[in-house]
């Protein structure tokens, strides 16, 4: 159901159908979605949960985990009277955005980069790029996809990680 609100919400002709849509993924999802354009290709994990996106444009590719927020960083400035730093981010194609992380202000996220989990980027990031922390970043390792890949570990083998980090922690500490 949420890709079917998503799918109305981002890319329905009608306005009363992508308000209705808009308001459901809200409701059920907690989940808001504006963008001026937004590929179709874009994908959200754990149904945007927690999610505000409020972008320029977002490209094709794109995977963006749960508790995001994308949007405006914009300031009045009261000696001009002015509204500066206006505009909404760019995401470009195959960019990976993990939980938490926030993008904000008229920026560039370059393509095939990483926004890792909790980032908050206000500046614009190169093309082939991890940005950590606040407003970091380094070149990505071509030899490795970060958070997201096609083709996805199988959940069986998280629990079998889980459970020998849960029994090596036990024979740590319980003593």
């Amino acid at each position: 159901m949420f890709n079917t609100l998503v799918k109305i919400n981002c890319h329905s002709k009608s306005g009363l159908l992508r308000e209705i849509a808009g308001n459901l993924l809200e409701k059920l999802y907690c989940c808001e979605i504006n963008c001026a354009e937004m590929d179709r290709s874009v994908l959200f994990a754990h149904h945007g949960r927690g999610c505000t996106i409020v972008a320029s444009k977002i490209c094709e590719n794109v995977v963006i985990f749960q508790n995001v927020s994308i949007g405006a960083n914009l300031k009045y400035n009261k000696i001009t009277h002015e509204w500066e730093n206006v505009g909404n981010p760019i995401i470009a194609r195959n960019v990976i955005i993990a939980d938490g992380a926030k993008i904000l202000g008229p920026i560039v996220i370059g393509e095939n980069s990483v926004i890792g989990a909790g980032s908050i980027i206000t500046k614009s990031i190169p093309a082939n790029s991890v940005a950590y922390g606040v407003n970091q970043f380094k070149p990505k390792d071509e030899n490795y996809d970060f958070i997201f890949n096609k083709n996805m570990i199988a959940p069986q083998k998280i629990i079998e990680a889980n459970k020998k980090l849960v029994t090596n922690f036990n024979k740590q500490f319980d003593k």
